[in-house]
């Protein structure tokens, strides 16, 4: 729940034996389809912007498309690591077990140091290059493809580091490196 967000303000309003409808196919802009190769995805979220991406990690297009799989979670405290069981046992999951090989989980925290997690903003970590150093896996144009969800400052800011990486936007009719989502 994101305080004063518009769809959480929704959701407070469902009562008991409401109706809820979910699509069967995802659409929009923070989708597969947006991504016409690449071998490394990295699926780079703040807070509440990881929540479509444990979503992408439950479907098994995400596993046949891509070599592996980075989820970057940053929050600003360790208390607001929120999933960590999900996100856990997921490989656990007999129908995902043959995939763990290809995932990587790579917490941050901002405001303090955490046993097991990055510390500093994803943009210090991509600046700075420990991103790449914990994973092994360079962040280039040729064989990344990067999903971006959470606060719009660190969409901004890291859209623009992408782009000193000649990381580019990917459109319908342009395919690109980067999706987006603004999860405000």
């Amino acid at each position: 729940m994101v305080p004063d967000g518009e769809f959480t303000s929704e959701l407070s309003r469902l009562r008991e034996g409401d109706s809820l409808m979910v699509e069967k196919q995802a659409f929009g802009y923070l989708t597969l389809d947006r991504f016409v190769d690449g071998r490394d995805l990295w699926l780079l979220s703040t807070g509440t912007g990881v929540a479509p991406f444990l979503s992408i990690l439950q479907d098994f297009e995400v596993w046949e498309k891509f070599e592996r799989v980075i989820l970057v979670y940053s929050v600003r405290e360790s208390s607001e690591l929120a999933y960590q069981p999900l996100i856990s046992e997921l490989m656990q999951r007999d129908y995902l077990a043959e995939y763990a090989h290809k995932f990587m989980f790579l917490p941050t925290v901002t405001r303090e140091q955490h046993p097991g997690a990055l510390s500093g903003r994803i943009t210090q970590l991509i600046e700075n290059g420990a991103l790449e150093r914990a994973t092994g896996i360079d962040l280039t144009p040729e064989h990344s493809r990067v999903m971006l969800c959470g606060n719009p400052q660190m969409i901004d800011d890291t859209r623009a580091l992408l782009k000193q990486r000649d990381m580019r936007l990917s459109l319908s009719r342009k395919p690109g490196q980067v999706a987006v989502e603004t999860y405000w």
